[in-house]
């Protein structure tokens, strides 16, 4: 279980470095899709993911994401996990062991993370189309990124676009044979966020051990 949501946290947390060759028409489309959400000042997102390993195992869980762009703050809540920052530190709640690990938080915009998460693929990539997908809500248009830096642990990522110009899911394909699959469920935008959500408070979590790393 951890190895798998570790997986989730090191994924929003990868670094990118170089622009890869990129198709006009798929370009374009992403162009759309970011356009959008970089209008969006906050963002609410319910989404579930999956693990498929390579040995057949499998995991599903879900949970909400909260952002506040403009202050580089969020909030991750999991079944096992939470992570919390204010935009200078972040928590990492670790439930099952009762830890709490505090980081400097990482505002540096060349590596993937959860205020550019839906807009990560802007850099690093080769973009390639492939065909797309009937889905109850309408057709996806589904791209297909490779990443240029070989050194990452994942070999391509597929993102499926919905209609309305959103990411519907991405999937990511783990160089091991796993797979992991985020899909965002609900999108809630531009509305108020309590500024508490974004900050740690010791008292919820009375018996854990706080281990700062700063």
């Amino acid at each position: 279980m951890k190895k798998k949501i570790a997986f989730f946290v090191a994924f929003i947390c990868t670094s990118v470095v170089a622009y890869g060759q990129v198709d006009a028409k798929v370009k374009n489309l992403l162009d759309e899709v970011s356009a959008k959400y970089d209008a969006y000042h906050t963002i609410q997102s319910d989404f579930s993911f999956s693990v498929q390993q390579a040995q057949g195992g499998s995991h599903v869980d879900k949970g909400t994401l909260f952002l506040n762009k403009p202050k580089n703050q969020f909030r991750i809540e999991l079944s096992e996990q939470d992570i919390i920052s204010d935009g200078r530190s972040t928590w990492s709640v670790l439930k099952e062991d009762q830890e709490v690990q505090v980081s400097e938080s990482d505002n540096n915009t060349e590596s993937i993370g959860p205020n550019n998460l839906f807009t990560f693929y802007k850099k690093g990539f080769e973009y390639k189309s492939t065909k797309d997908e009937a889905q109850n809500k309408g057709v996806l248009r589904v791209v297909e990124l490779t990443p240029t830096d070989t050194r990452t642990n994942y070999a391509k990522i597929k993102l499926r676009i919905n209609p309305n110009k959103h990411i519907h899911d991405v999937i990511v394909f783990d160089k091991s044979g796993a797979r992991y699959t985020y899909t965002i469920n609900t999108l809630y935008v531009n509305h108020q966020i309590p500024a508490a959500k974004f900050i740690f408070k010791a008292a919820d979590y009375p018996s854990y051990e706080i281990v700062d790393l700063r």
